[in-house]
């Protein structure tokens, strides 16, 4: 390219040196430069009359035939062209391909931008979600599903759980919304019809929050039996003493089950739909430790409470009693005799905490991220001994939930065991609110 650069100036110069020996001989330099110099431009206004003419046709053509410094940029030009047209069909191939696959799925798929004007969408979208193309196309997408709770959820930028509502088009289809953001705060939603799933989760929360109603009325029946029986036991053979013994347990292990699965079934169905109080914690946690050490005078534990918070909270009190007893309870149940179980509630720039810290066994922490399942339980074999239903830290999960709180778990073997309970802030109620209720209760 230097060395075109240097020809084209050459030829210019000599173009120049010409002149001047013309205008000597005929005895006008002056006339002979500008007759020189008024070809030179008026070529070059040719050349660029020429280029400005190919650039802008229609279609893509060769390049004007042109010699020198205006030929290396025609070719120069038309590479560029060449290069631009094969990436652009290339990516717009690709665009192509991306766009069959995803009209393919079976979810909607939406892309936004930051502000959440509708850039484009699958065809699912379309049938799920009742957009229209193009008529909707840089449309607010909080503007067609016109919910309230889409609006927050879409502009928090929270999206670590999903959202489930009913389609905008269809009432009888749920719908689940995955928000993932990329770009500069551009959206892409993932929606999935989740009717299925959701029907045969409400089917199996009635089913069992029936059967547990159904199954109260023969308990109850069963156990005043056994306890008459066990009342008269002397008039009765010995060798029945211990077949009553494991009934009345295994009975009144039946009704603790089935008053767990009725108090969970409440919890699911009720959900954070309840009308919210002040909740007194220190009171709470007082009663709580005083039933956990009469629960385990046997094993001799030291139960502490650290009080190093006076705010309780804004929520359902029946609820937080059971998630919180059932933590407390469980550390009394694992905790193998003259343990220390220390409880403490606390509060920092975060919010308000719940801690329960035991001496115990420990926990795996392969267990730990399943513990929150019904039924599930990190050493089967213990279920015997310790007489639990196995719903404790479902319920304590589902009541966090209403509450706007996360359960944390910390523990290892043989080195005891934290359960954690955090509170957001707009969850606290001061020390003055709950005095100012108290006021007005009395």
């Amino acid at each position: 390219m230097r060395n075109h650069w240097r020809h084209y100036v050459r030829l210019l110069v000599y173009s120049l040196l010409g002149c001047i020996i013309v205008g000597l001989i005929i005895g006008s330099v002056a006339w002979a430069l500008v007759f020189g110099l008024t070809a030179y431009l008026g070529w070059t206004l040719t050349q660029a009359f020429r280029m400005h003419r190919w650039l802008y046709q229609a279609k893509m053509e060769d390049p004007p035939e042109s010699r020198g410094l205006w030929g290396d940029l025609f070719d120069g030009i038309h590479r560029l062209q060449v290069q631009h047209y094969r990436s652009r069909d290339r990516l717009q191939a690709m665009i192509d391909r991306i766009q069959e696959s995803t009209n393919a799925l079976k979810d909607a798929v939406v892309m936004t931008n930051s502000e959440g004007a509708m850039d484009w969408w699958n065809q699912s979208a379309e049938k799920l979600l009742g957009f229209k193309y193009p008529t909707d196309r840089g449309q607010l997408i909080y503007n067609l599903i016109r919910t309230p709770i889409f609006k927050r959820y879409f502009t928090s930028k929270k999206y670590q759980e999903p959202l489930i509502l009913n389609a905008p088009n269809n009432p009888n289809l749920k719908l689940q919304f995955h928000i993932t953001l990329f770009g500069e705060d551009d959206r892409l939603l993932l929606v999935q019809d989740v009717t299925r799933l959701y029907r045969l989760e409400e089917m199996r929360r009635d089913f069992v929050s029936n059967v547990s109603h159904e199954l109260r009325t023969p308990l109850t029946v069963i156990s005043g039996y056994l306890e008459t029986l066990i009342d008269n036991a002397d008039e009765l053979p010995p060798r029945w003493n211990r077949a009553l013994n494991q009934m009345q347990q295994q009975a009144q292990r039946m009704e603790a089950l089935v008053n767990d699965l009725l108090l969970l079934s409440r919890i699911e169905n009720d959900g954070s739909n309840f009308k919210a109080t002040l909740v007194d914690v220190d009171s709470m946690l007082r009663a709580i430790c005083d039933d956990a050490r009469a629960l385990s005078q046997e094993k001799g534990h030291r139960i502490e409470l650290s009080l190093e918070s006076s705010a309780g909270l804004t929520g359902n009190e029946t609820q937080l009693h059971s998630a919180f007893s059932n933590i407390v309870m469980n550390a009394v149940k694992y905790t193998p005799p003259n343990g220390e179980i220390r409880v403490r509630w606390f509060e920092d720039k975060k919010g308000v905490h719940f801690a329960v810290r035991d001496s115990g066994i420990g926990i795996d922490p392969l267990h730990i991220p399943r513990l929150t399942e019904r039924f599930y339980r990190a050493d089967p074999s213990r279920a015997a001994d310790t007489g639990g239903t196995g719903l404790g830290l479902a319920i304590v999960k589902h009541v966090l939930i209403n509450h706007d709180g996360e359960l944390e778990i910390t523990s290892h073997i043989g080195e005891g065991s934290t359960f954690t309970c955090h509170f957001p802030r707009t969850r606290m109620a001061s020390a003055e609110a709950l005095a100012e209720a108290e006021n007005v209760s009395d």
